[in-house]
């Protein structure tokens, strides 16, 4: 009989989770760096100049501004998605990644669904996100939550450079539920 582990969800706990935070914020944006190096020969940014900002700006994540949420297996920190407020009606998902090690076992699924419920409880209309476009199974996992593809919204935080390479898209929260 196979054994399929349980997989919690729950809000960072600061201080204590700023080093897996980091650790995964980091292995994020190094893969990412790192095929967008492969496949389209452009190196987007510095990831440990990037993690470190964003650990300097961590309120921006958290209540009432946003929420970070880790996911574990086996009491191991195995995915994270943030949720970032850019107004009173839109949420932003922000760096949601699962370690390929954990990857297929409904972690990314479980985590957008936490950050769904999030946005919903603080009263948005839409949450908005971008992502590479190489990140196919992404994508998927998106549209089977009702994401539709949108232009590159206004509150974007990519350089205009970079958004050739990137897919916008926006869940309506109103016609979700």
């Amino acid at each position: 009989m196979n054994h399929i582990p349980i997989v919690e969800i729950r809000n960072i706990k600061l201080p204590d989770d700023i080093e897996l935070v980091r650790k995964l914020w980091t292995d994020y944006l190094t893969w990412g760096n790192e095929t967008m190096q492969i496949n389209y020969g452009v190196h987007p940014h510095n990831p440990t100049k990037i993690v470190e900002q964003d650990i300097k700006e961590i309120d921006r994540y958290l209540p009432p501004n946003g929420q970070v949420f880790l996911a574990f297996i086996e009491n191991k920190a195995c995915g994270i998605g943030c949720l970032n407020n850019l107004d009173e009606e839109v949420g932003e998902l922000k760096r949601m990644f699962v370690d390929p090690a954990f990857r297929k076992l409904g972690i990314g699924r479980d985590i957008l669904q936490s950050i769904i419920n999030a946005a919903t409880d603080l009263g948005h209309k839409k949450i908005r996100l971008n992502t590479p476009k190489f990140m196919e199974a992404a994508h998927s996992l998106y549209l089977g939550f009702g994401f539709k593809l949108i232009p590159a919204y206004p509150e974007v935080e990519i350089t205009e450079d970079f958004r050739d390479y990137l897919l916008f898209m926006e869940l309506d929260l109103l016609r979700s539920n």
